[in-house]
């Protein structure tokens, strides 16, 4: 029997890496089960901000747990471009720091209700970076989505057995990924033998989901409302083949 929760409201939530606190935010669906899923969210290179905020919101009117976890830490936030590119480049270059800090915000997600069987972890731009170091630790969860994320990985880092479905939201015109960072990540796809999507959105380009990106795609990162919708519907579709197969 579904139980009522008290919920739609965004709830602070303090956790910790060692001595270093974390500030994520969780929200529960109105009716819930032990076996409602849920959706961890991985925040743009600003870390949490208000879409994140309203993906959340959105998660919990379907029905879903979330839980939007923090990468950064108190004290460590960014505050302009500049040093969002430092801090976020530290986890890129530090991926064992980076999946560390997303498995202490699942076990939030988890602590909070969402069953442990049924995760899915999505991620935005660096995020989506990190949705991707999900699948190479081979984390128990049941998919991944990466919106116009970074694909990068070390090529001196192993190729390995992908054990979770992978969903790849990308705008074609993204100017900060390379050619070779997507032939490279489908070769690591391919090689891990993963179940796996890759979508392009014609005339996107990266951050195609932010609305506070403008609508200016010649800066390289831009609003694109078509490309938004048709994400979001795959995103939609992809968890309900994951989660009613």
């Amino acid at each position: 029997m579904a139980t009522q929760i008290n919920a739609q409201r965004l709830q602070p939530i303090n956790y910790n890496d060692e001595n270093q606190q974390l500030n994520g935010f969780a929200i529960a669906p109105e009716e819930a089960t032990p076996e409602t899923p849920g959706i961890l969210i991985l925040p743009a290179w600003m870390g949490i901000n208000d879409h994140s905020k309203r993906v959340a919101k959105e998660l919990a009117d379907l029905g879903y747990y979330a839980f939007i976890a923090d990468i950064y830490g108190e004290g460590s936030y960014p505050k302009n471009r500049e040093e969002a590119g430092e801090k976020s480049g530290y986890f890129k270059n530090n991926p064992e720091k980076y999946q560390k800090r997303i498995r202490l915000a699942m076990n939030q997600l988890i602590k909070f209700g969402a069953s442990p069987e049924n995760i899915v972890v999505i991620g935005y731009c660096f995020g989506g970076t990190g949705a991707l170091e999900v699948m190479r630790a081979q984390m128990a969860v049941r998919g991944i989505v990466s919106f116009h994320g970074g694909l990068w990985k070390n090529p001196e880092r192993e190729n390995k057995k992908i054990k979770c479905k992978v969903l790849i939201l990308h705008g074609a015109d993204d100017p900060y990924v390379p050619q070779e960072h997507v032939a490279s990540l489908k070769q690591e796809l391919k090689d891990g033998n993963a179940d796996w999507q890759m979508v392009y959105y014609g005339n996107a380009v990266h951050a195609f989901t932010e609305k506070e990106a403008g609508n200016d795609n010649t800066k390289g990162a831009a609003y694109n409302a078509q490309a938004d919708r048709r994400s979001w519907e795959h995103f939609m579709m992809f968890l309900d083949e994951i989660f009613n197969e």
